[in-house]
């Protein structure tokens, strides 16, 4: 472990690198906000299950967390995607990067059944792009929708309101960005 860093300074670097809220990976660990803030404080020590939990959702081994090695790719493996854990059965959505650093996007994954729609999203700063890689969607902008396929693109400011909503036969597959770094559901 980096010289002169507690477990739970080091832990709270992860998960902001990560883009996490402390809720976000209470949630993700089946853990509690209060015990996630105590034990950045280094207020309490986890157990070992406990603090693996909590790296597993943070894409990171035990024996990376205790080493002095800091690995600092952007490189997305796929076993190492974190489900959203306001996902359903009906609409997935994959944190592409949970371990990026720095990054001003947030790249994830959207898989929605047929029929579904992603949550609506309120008028809020930044920016968005999306990439249908399977099915047809609608994308709503307040009031205008737009009919797209695999293959097509979208690119709108995020201060509109806005949802996708698959009506398709099959399941639909975006990968979507959002700029600043923002995914919420």
């Amino acid at each position: 472990m980096e010289a002169g860093l507690k477990i739970g300074e080091k832990l709270k670097r992860l998960r902001m690198e990560s883009g996490l809220t402390q809720e976000e990976l209470a949630n993700r660990a089946y853990l509690t906000k209060g015990f996630i803030s105590q034990l950045e404080r280094d207020l309490t020590s986890p157990s070992i299950s406990t603090l693996k939990a909590i790296l597993d959702v943070l894409g990171v081994g035990l024996a990376e967390f205790f080493s002095d090695v800091r690995d600092t790719s952007t490189i997305g493996y796929a076993r190492r995607r974190v489900l959203s854990t306001a996902s359903t059965d009906e609409c997935s959505v994959f944190y592409l990067l949970p371990r990026a650093t720095g990054r001003l996007m947030d790249p994830v994954l959207v898989r929605l059944a047929p029929g579904v729609k992603t949550p609506e999203e309120t008028a809020h700063p930044g920016e968005e792009f999306g990439f249908v890689l399977k099915g047809r969607i609608v994308l709503w902008l307040d009031r205008q929708n737009y009919r797209l396929k695999n293959g097509d693109c979208f690119y709108f400011k995020s201060s509109t309101r806005h949802w996708v909503e698959n009506v398709g036969q099959s399941e639909a597959e975006l990968l979507w960005v959002v700029s600043p770094t923002r995914f919420e559901w």
